[in-house]
């Protein structure tokens, strides 16, 4: 019986460590999607320590030694229309390597408040994405984020003692729970910071773009700056072209050349 019991109470642990696990079959279900669709870039597999994940490398037409890596919203994929096939394909055209990688999913019905033990498997994922990028030349390396996949990078980057140059903001708003809560996530982040916003944004977005900044300025972060894209809702439909033209020019002048 005390077998039993034993047994009983490792399996009820198992469990419980892997009710908050990434959706590792989605995942699989995006890749299955999306590697054999891809038209500009290459499919890569990095691995966080315990699975592979999907990446995306699509290198700069002029390579110049730095990189990006971009990270997705809330429980989609690396080669997501909105928001992120534009810049990791058009990113490579202003001469930046770039790396989207998939982030940790929930199946469809979750909700947004269940990611957040989820960020527990942010960390080892940017780094793999970053030593790959490294690997392959990119000495510079920018994080860019979209609505969760920027809550993510901004928790990342208050622990992470990874050279990292910068980071790109888009779409990020505040969240009950710390580790989800952009904001606060600012308020520790010292590293130049590119905070874009559409005028049309959530309302979550919206009513925290003075919060945003006021915490940057807790942060000491003399190198934050805020971008609005006007006629812009989250998903910025219809405005790739002024997205990657902010995110760009931020880009250069944070990299001189």
């Amino acid at each position: 019986m005390n077998t039993l019991l034993r047994l009983l109470a490792v399996s009820f642990f198992t469990l419980a460590l892997n009710v908050h696990a990434s959706d590792l079959a989605k995942e699989e279900r995006w890749a299955g999607q999306v590697v054999d669709a891809i038209m500009d870039g290459e499919a890569v597999w990095l691995n966080d320590g315990s699975h592979d994940f999907l990446g995306i490398y699509t290198a700069a037409d002029e390579d110049k030694g730095r990189g990006v890596v971009v990270m997705h919203g809330i429980g989609v994929h690396p080669d997501w229309q909105q928001v992120i096939q534009p810049l990791r394909v058009e990113l490579a055209a202003h001469n930046w390597n770039t790396l989207s990688i998939q982030m940790p999913v929930l199946p469809n019905e979750a909700g947004s408040d269940e990611y957040a033990p989820l960020f527990d498997e942010v960390a080892p994922r940017i780094d793999a994405a970053i030593d790959y990028l490294k690997a392959h030349g990119s000495d510079e390396v920018v994080l860019i984020g979209h609505s969760l996949g920027a809550a993510m990078a901004a928790w990342y980057l208050t622990t992470s003692k990874q050279d990292v140059e910068g980071f790109v903001a888009i779409g990020m708003g505040a969240a009950d729970d710390p580790r989800m809560n952009g904001v606060l996530s600012l308020e520790k982040i010292t590293l130049p910071v590119l905070d874009v916003y559409g005028d049309d944004d959530l309302e979550g977005v919206k009513a925290s773009v003075g919060d945003r900044a006021r915490s940057a300025g807790k942060a000491g972060n003399e190198n934050f700056s805020q971008v609005e894209i006007a006629g812009s809702n989250h998903f910025y439909d219809g405005r790739d072209d002024e997205l990657v033209e902010a995110v760009a020019n931020w880009l250069e002048d944070l990299s001189g050349h």
